[in-house]
């Protein structure tokens, strides 16, 4: 299952998207969204400031 992303406190900073080793991450409508090529590695929770992304 891919990382959830609280869209409420993504920032859209794209820290995530720079980070995902597989590029699951694109920013969408301005947020930050989680496509289904996530590997659930979690370097989007560590590099998130405004810990906006869970993983479920």
């Amino acid at each position: 299952m891919p990382a959830l992303v609280d869209r409420e406190k993504c920032t859209a900073c794209e820290s995530c998207v720079e980070v995902c080793p597989v590029e699951a991450i694109k920013l969408v409508d301005g947020k930050a969204k989680v496509n289904d090529e996530c590997v659930d590695c979690g370097q989007c929770v560590d590099e998130c400031p405004v810990e906006a992304i869970e993983m479920k």
